[in-house]
């Protein structure tokens, strides 16, 4: 039946090929581009030293959280739930194909096809602000949003995984985007009006490394040297994470957040396959 690495080596690039074929991949590839390019234009010409935290910064910052997660979650989880749902998951097990290769697969497909767009956004970037004179794209920005790509993407394969069928993902899907972005940030506002200020304080730590969103956004207020936004209180939290340890114990975070929604994923769906 074939050498396994081969065959795994052909599913990646059949899966990545299926998703950039999709038209609404090609949808939210050119919306992401559009508003991606449009914000960093205007960012630029608005406010051209990146050395402040701005009103525009945090636009920008925010928009680029919404967006990407969104896209990720719901393609991502629409397209293992597809699989599941139209019995191809149950044909790809007649092959020499484990499940860790199948979940490894459907990652490193919407990884590519994101990095593609990704990349496609800020070679329009630079090459719009090149025409004007003034080329500049902030690397903390290019880092947050691979980080982001690399994140969602597995927490995508969680929910497509959980998921009974496509419309039960896209459910799902926007659930874990809207708890991220939305829910998590409410529901700590509305403890702080009840806690004292330093309990605040812990739980504010706490959220920030379990939820991604935040987690990515201080990653930006840490690499771009705004630790004042997060206020005097968290001065001793920020130094730590400004220092070599505090950055081992970034990335060594930022892993977990991606290898353990995959593991989580793997046994998820070696639990579901043999009713599949």
């Amino acid at each position: 039946m074939g050498c396994p690495s081969l065959i795994n080596g052909l599913f990646i690039r059949l899966e990545w090929k299926q998703m950039l074929r999709s038209r609404w991949m090609q949808l939210v590839a050119v919306l992401f581009v559009f508003v991606f390019a449009a914000i960093s234009i205007i960012q630029q010409i608005a406010l051209p030293d990146m050395n402040n935290f701005t009103r525009q910064t945090a636009s920008f910052l925010n928009l680029l959280l919404f967006l990407l997660p969104l896209f990720i979650l719901t393609i991502g989880s629409m397209g293992i739930a597809n699989d599941l749902e139209s019995g191809w998951f149950s044909l790809l097990k007649t092959y020499p194909m484990t499940i860790k290769n199948y979940i490894f697969g459907k990652y490193v497909a919407l990884l590519l096809s994101f990095m593609l767009i990704l990349l496609l956004a800020f070679s329009i970037v630079l090459g719009m602000s090149s025409l004007a004179g003034q080329v500049h794209l902030p690397l903390v920005f290019v880092g947050l949003s691979s980080v982001t790509i690399l994140i969602f993407s597995a927490l995508a394969i969680v929910c497509g995984v959980v998921a009974k069928s496509r419309l039960h993902a896209l459910a799902l899907s926007l659930l874990a985007w809207a708890f991220a972005l939305l829910l998590l940030s409410y529901a700590l506002m509305a403890v702080g009006t009840v806690v004292a200020g330093h309990t605040l304080q812990k739980l504010t730590i706490v959220m920030i490394h379990l939820n991604p969103a935040e987690w990515i956004r201080f990653g930006y207020f840490i690499f771009s040297g705004q630790h004042s936004v997060l206020g005097p209180s968290f001065y001793e939290f920020t130094e730590f994470y400004s220092s070599l340890a505090g950055l081992v114990v970034y990335v060594l975070v930022t892993i977990c957040w991606i290898v353990l929604p995959l593991l989580f994923a793997g046994f998820l769906l070696r639990r579901k396959g043999d009713q599949v």
